[in-house]
């Protein structure tokens, strides 16, 4: 239990390391006859590639994916899914200053506490560049999902103290920042824009629509659907929590303000975020949560080596300004990759499961 592997029957296992000759995924339980090509894959890593504007990482890669095996005549087989990226602008001369610190905010320290070494390159596996096996993996889900006419929809609701109060989802795609707000973008960027020229860096909140969900979705009690996939988005670098519809405002409610009625309709409010029990309503599923501001900055901060010495240490590389916008497409991939294995629990081996 090594902890590289998420999912029960739709089972993934990611691989590589940042500064490693690639990163990748393998898919098992892939039901056959998906039809799949690299270019459902690319669209989504491109979405999540960095140097994709002026507020994220300049690194420049293009994440190019190649599917190895599990795909033959452009549908999948049954067979494990191998999909591969190979790292191709690395500068790992950006690190050997911090070969023997342990940089604040990163999971350096952890990392040697547990296994006694640690790839300083960038962070190695603890780098968000594993997040590409993700959304190689959450591509094919999404597919599967579209058989059954689900939609999962992301965004940045707050950068910063640079909070959204529109949702217009044609325009989250239309801008770097991935915010549903028009209003609000030009604030946003400048805020993410101003961190970055101070060396510094800023969090954000992502929120996520799922529609479409059939009620009934999810297990009861340990392996509730909103339990599952706050795991999958607790798995993300960076995420800090996370919450369902109404969320910790709960607090500030009664129980007859909480409470979603029902009439014959449906249900009149979505204060529970789409499920009740553990289990799905058939609303949409509705969830947020912050991500920190990035851990790499320019501003020189104290630490110590792995001899226990006092350090003071500055991270050099090409990092994200703001973490948030790039997260995006990771939650949506997390989050479909749930709803499928949820689906698959009950319903699997054949795509006309997905019917």
């Amino acid at each position: 239990m090594s902890g590289n592997s998420f999912g029960k029957v739709f089972r993934i296992t990611t691989f590589g390391e940042s500064h490693g000759p690639a990163v990748g995924v393998v898919l098992d339980g892939c039901p056959a006859g998906l039809e799949l090509h690299e270019d459902d894959i690319q669209q989504e890593l491109d979405r999540r590639r960095p140097g994709q504007s002026e507020i994220t990482t300049p690194r420049n890669e293009p994440d190019k994916v190649e599917i190895l095996s599990g795909v033959f005549k452009g549908k999948t087989t049954g067979t494990p899914v191998c999909m591969i990226v190979y790292n191709k602008n690395q500068q790992s001369k950006d690190y050997s200053d911090v070969k023997d610190l342990f940089r604040p905010g990163h999971a350096d320290y952890t990392y040697f506490m547990k296994y006694g070494i640690r790839d300083y390159r960038g962070g190695g596996r603890s780098s968000s560049r594993e997040t590409i096996g993700r959304v190689a993996a959450g591509a094919v889900a999404k597919k599967l999902l579209s058989l059954k006419n689900i939609k999962i929809t992301g965004y940045v609701k707050q950068v910063g103290a640079v909070k959204g109060e529109k949702f217009d989802e044609g325009f989250i795609e239309k801008n770097p920042v991935r915010c549903a707000d028009s209003e609000k973008y030009q604030e946003m960027k400048e805020y993410i824009l101003k961190a970055k020229e101070n060396g510094d860096s800023v969090g954000g909140i992502v929120e996520v629509i799922i529609k479409g969900v059939e009620p009934g979705l999810g297990e009861p009690v340990f392996d509730r659907l909103n339990a599952d996939l706050a795991k999958a988005i607790l798995s993300l670098p960076a995420v800090k929590g996370i919450e369902f519809g109404r969320g910790f405002d709960v607090v500030y409610a009664s129980g007859s303000e909480n409470n979603d009625e029902i009439s014959s309709h449906g249900f009149l409010s979505n204060n529970a975020g789409g499920t009740l029990g553990g289990i799905s309503t058939g609303q949409d599923i509705v969830f947020r949560f912050p991500v920190k501001p990035a851990s790499s900055i320019l501003i020189p901060k104290q630490t110590i080596d792995k001899f226990g010495n006092s350090r003071e240490v500055v991270t050099k590389g090409r990092h994200d300004p703001c973490v948030a916008p790039r997260v995006v497409p990771v939650a949506e991939a997390m989050a479909s990759l749930v709803i499928v294995d949820s689906i698959m629990i009950n319903k699997n081996k054949k795509i006309s499961d997905f019917f």
